[in-house]
């Protein structure tokens, strides 16, 4: 039994003429009746009694319509549903991303992919590199935007670099820091600092190498969170201070709420950020959308970045460059 043989039963019961029937099938009256005759045998019922050109539904058939309707309705609807899934304009998409990240991609991001396909169903997980990896490789997502190391030793996933963020200390506008030059450690803990919980080790490791701190480092920071907007509003609303990535400041540092602090040594640090994925397996096609929207985010953050530094050069006076340390080096 298929649906063909099922859309013949039905366009019978409708027409209650053969001959009708087979016009509207497009079928001859010898190949619409042995159609008729092995739906008969796969189900095991007789569906029609036949008078001459003329079809008598049976109490089977009468039995059967509503259910073969729904079968075909449901071959219709499934094959429209992938049709339309092939198109993004429905099915499923997990994904997740840094707090960092998230602060300002998510919400632009889902709306902007829900505008697009409407039928479209998304879940998103705000987490570490590290823990996002991890359900990646168990498939509760489809990829990741964070840290790109993850992917480095792995050869069933794929890496996308689309970003390289670099670290340094941030204070409210205003604060008493801002503007001062080769600010020492024992200026900085005059004030609050506050601390990312979801630091990565390596950056904990290399800020307590850099500034002379024991072990663990968050004995030294009155305050730790792993919420990037709780970050924000204490080091906007007071004295607190707080390492952090580019790109976690990017806004603040465009509103002109928050500054970068002149610390020395550098917090010479970088992150490639981007895209990471399974290799080899197939996406919807709402997956190149939110990838399109993310190398976006990123081109633009970079141009943003290089503005604010362009700025800030304007009005500090030149120094010879330090080079630059990657996270985990």
């Amino acid at each position: 039994m298929n649906t063909r043989q099922l859309r013949h039963f039905l366009a019978v019961m409708d027409l209650g003429s053969l001959s009708a029937a087979a016009e509207r099938v497009h079928l001859s009256l010898p190949a619409l009746s042995r159609s008729l005759s092995a739906l008969e045998e796969a189900l095991g019922v007789p569906l029609f009694d036949r008078q001459g050109r003329r079809l008598r539904p049976t109490p089977y058939a009468n039995a059967y319509v509503e259910r073969a309707r729904r079968i075909v309705f449901d071959e219709k609807e499934g094959a429209r549903s992938l049709s339309l899934m092939r198109a993004g304009e429905l099915g499923s998409l997990s994904f997740g991303m840094g707090s960092s990240i998230a602060r300002s991609l998510l919400a632009l991001m889902m709306l902007k992919l829900v505008a697009e396909s409407p039928g479209l169903r998304l879940s998103a997980m705000v987490q570490s590199s590290d823990v996002l990896f991890d359900a990646l490789r168990k498939e509760r997502l489809d990829f990741f935007i964070g840290d790109v190391r993850m992917a480095a030793h792995e050869p069933d996933m794929v890496a996308e670099p689309a970003y390289v963020s670099t670290f340094g200390w941030f204070a409210r506008a205003g604060h008493p820091l801002a503007g001062r030059k080769r600010i020492g450690m024992s200026e900085l803990s005059a004030h609050p600092m506050v601390m990312a919980g979801y630091a990565d080790q390596s950056v904990i490791h290399r800020i307590a190498e850099l500034y002379g701190l024991s072990m663990p480092l968050q004995n030294h920071f009155a305050l730790n969170t792993d919420d990037v907007n709780t970050i924000h509003t204490l080091v906007t609303s007071s004295d607190a201070i707080a390492p952090s990535t580019d790109i976690a400041v990017i806004s603040a540092l465009g509103e002109g709420t928050m500054v970068a602090l002149d610390v020395e040594p550098k917090l010479d640090l970088d992150m490639t950020l981007g895209i990471v994925r399974h290799a080899g397996r197939t996406l919807a096609p709402a997956a190149e959308r939110a990838f399109a929207i993310v190398r976006a985010y990123f081109a633009d953050a970079a141009q943003q970045v290089a503005q604010q530094r362009g700025l800030s050069a304007a009005k500090t006076p030149a120094r010879r460059p330090r080079r630059a340390r990657s996270v985990g080096s």
